[in-house]
């Protein structure tokens, strides 16, 4: 059922209309009042189902028991290193290995700093030059120089499994002489969010609110042993130690996916399907496609919660899992409030995006004006989030005490003595319902009117002809603003960017009119899921879009002028050189040109693969795509891959 809500006062607090404030309070569980730590609830499952299976991962399982011994392994191992409190940087993936490098750390009281499989070598000096990190654990050929090359000490964990590390050491390099922030000792987990100066943050989280997280993950989904719970979220992203200790806190199986499942909707429920997935998390951009065709056939799975961007779908009649739309962020313990929809819902709360909303126990939600205090029902505002599921703060205190503030004097919010300021422009409906419209933060400046990009994309999204759209604001060369919008249109649609443009100009100013539009099949995602607006804008700011409102793609024959290249001759030149020359907004792009060194980035790749199959009907994985030397050899292996299928078809 969907998730219930409390709110402060009976009746709640009033606004001078007399109308109830925007404030409320998600309810409680029934069990969660003093509940047992994180910790202590995987140990329960070890004493009571100890041959269960903890982690599947393809052929390979571990039980309760396993993988209790191999993390009193990997204790003994690093008792004499690392002790509570000390911050280490964990480099795995998704893995069997993760999972007991995550349950050894808790159990030494030490805090677990996920970085991802492949730390970037300048993101690791960032981390490490202001954090007093004890060491890193990682595959020694994938750990930065200054890691690579430190004392390490070698870890007996699981080898096994689609993402698994061949060797794992913890890298114990001398620490920088300005790494002075440390964790408090009450510290659970770490998890960096992105700052404005560049530089990564480090938000801290306790026990107590990750056990909170827990208590309503447990009752929302009904997680219990038999179920399947997927391990699919990116390491460095916080809802994966959502997944993580869900599974392990409630008997029930992880199951690690393999990287691709991640970048390819197709592949995600054939992994569903094939591996009887029956509770996932999942990032919004790879859902939100799933939603727009029929929901596939003979999937186990019950619950789907979905976060990380806006969502913009709703489930329809015939999808078979309850969609949770998930809204929070790491400050919070990375959900604050859900919206629960079933087939049963399926129109009755008509068109429109879903709201984010109630608040989950233990948060207490307040959408305040620029004064602080809480606005009436109805009215924009931020959000701030209080209550016991807050993160301790980050590893700044300087930081902390700009973002996390008292509550205003006089409004009463009981048991709450400080707030998180998300940044985020949100309102509360009548019945209590957030409905989340973008950040206060997005604006730009075009000719002297602020505009917010979030209300261009939902000018965009009213024409039934578009799924979805991501507005950037890249600058002009001369240091101008200007706005370039990515529209997805629906299957079988058929508009132009020009009318797309005509279409918006009865809801936005004329400054807020984007000065481009493109039409692409996919938003690229980042590394956790999200779509990568950083990404766009950079792809924005490049050639063939300035001044120019349909940049669907170059004329079929058009060649670089004395390039000497004959231009495309099969139908597999057309189709790559086309694609390539629209991704990359790059019109002189020839055959003879290399992919990688024309701009063909993992995320260029992956919509690459997209545009090659829904115009030839041909899939390539990205490995063998990236593996040929040029774009002719790209198009030969499609040409070959098509006359393959048409013999197999007249066979």
């Amino acid at each position: 059922m969907t998730q219930p809500t409390t709110f402060l006062s009976d009746p709640p607090a009033t606004a001078p209309d007399g109308g109830p404030l925007s404030v409320a309070h998600g309810a409680a569980t029934g069990d969660d009042a003093a509940t047992a730590g994180v910790l202590a609830r995987f140990e329960t499952w070890v004493r009571r189902t100890p041959q269960a299976p903890a982690v599947t991962d393809g052929g390979h399982t571990w039980t309760y028991r396993q993988l209790d011994a191999a993390a009193d392994g990997t204790v003994a191992a690093l008792r004499d290193r690392v002790g509570a409190g000390d911050l280490v940087g964990v480099c795995l993936d998704r893995s069997a290995a993760l999972v007991v490098t995550a349950v050894a750390l808790a159990r030494m009281g030490a805090v677990y700093l996920p970085l991802g499989p492949r730390p970037g070598e300048r993101r690791v000096d960032a981390v490490t030059e202001d954090l007093d990190v004890a060491c890193l654990i990682g595959d020694p050929a994938v750990l930065p120089p200054r890691h690579r090359e430190a004392e390490h000490v070698e870890l007996a964990l699981p080898g096994e499994g689609v993402n698994a590390a061949g060797t794992v050491v913890a890298a114990f390099a001398p620490p920088r002489a300005g790494a002075v922030l440390r964790a408090p000792r009450d510290a659970f987990y770490a998890v960096l969010t992105s700052g404005s100066t560049g530089r990564p943050k480090a938000v801290v989280v306790g026990e107590p609110a990750l056990a909170s997280l827990l208590d309503w993950y447990r009752s929302a989904t009904g997680l219990a042993p038999g179920d399947r719970q997927s391990l699919l979220i990116g390491v460095a992203f916080d809802p994966h130690l959502l997944e993580l200790w869900a599974g392990l806190t409630c008997g029930a199986t992880l199951v690690p996916a393999p990287d691709g499942v991640r970048w390819d909707t197709g592949l995600l429920v054939s992994w569903w399907r094939g591996a009887a997935m029956t509770v996932s998390v999942a990032a919004t951009p790879m859902v939100e496609p799933l939603l727009e065709r029929p929901w596939p056939e003979d999937l186990v799975l019950r619950h789907l919660v979905v976060g990380g961007d806006r969502m913009r779908r709703r489930p329809g009649a015939d999808v078979t899992a309850t969609v949770h739309n998930a809204y929070g962020p790491a400050e919070a313990t990375v959900v604050t409030t859900t919206h629960a929809m079933r087939a049963a819902d399926a129109g009755a709360e008509g068109p429109g995006a879903p709201p984010i909303g109630l608040p989950v126990p233990g948060v207490t939600v307040v959408v305040t004006g620029a004064d602080g205090r809480p606005v009436a029902r109805g009215e924009e505002g931020e959000l701030r989030i209080g209550g016991r599921n807050l993160a301790l703060g980050y590893l700044d205190p300087e930081l902390t005490a700009a973002r996390f503030t008292a509550p205003p004097p006089g409004v009463a919010l009981p048991g709450v003595d400080r707030l998180y300021r998300t940044g985020d422009r949100v309102r509360m409906r009548r019945d209590g319902l957030l409905e989340f419209l973008g950040r206060l933060d997005d604006q730009v400046k075009i000719s002297g009117v602020r505009i917010e990009p979030a209300e261009v994309e939902a000018a965009l999204e009213k024409d039934p002809a578009v799924l979805g759209a991501v507005v950037t604001a890249p600058r002009t060369p001369d240091g101008r603003t200007r706005l370039v919008a990515y529209v997805r249109l629906a299957p079988g649609a058929a508009t132009s960017a020009e009318a797309l443009l005509t279409g918006v100009r009865a809801w936005l100013p004329e400054q807020a009119v984007p000065s481009a539009v493109r039409i692409t099949d996919s938003f690229p995602l980042d590394p956790n899921g999200k779509v990568d607006r950083a990404a766009l804008t950079r792809e924005a700011s490049g050639p063939g879009t300035v001044g120019a409102p349909d940049v669907v793609g170059a004329p079929d024959s058009a060649i670089a002028p004395d390039s000497g290249d004959p231009g495309p001759s099969t139908p597999g030149e057309r189709i790559v050189l086309d694609a390539v020359r629209d991704l990359l907004a790059r019109p002189e792009t020839v055959l003879t040109d290399e992919f990688s060194r024309i701009g063909g980035t993992s995320i260029v790749t992956a919509r690459l693969l997209t545009a090659i199959e829904r115009d030839s009907g041909v899939r390539l994985r990205a490995p063998e795509l990236l593996r040929q030397p040029d774009l002719r050899a790209i198009a030969a292996l499609v040409d070959r891959r098509r006359e393959a299928a048409r013999a197999a078809g007249g066979a």
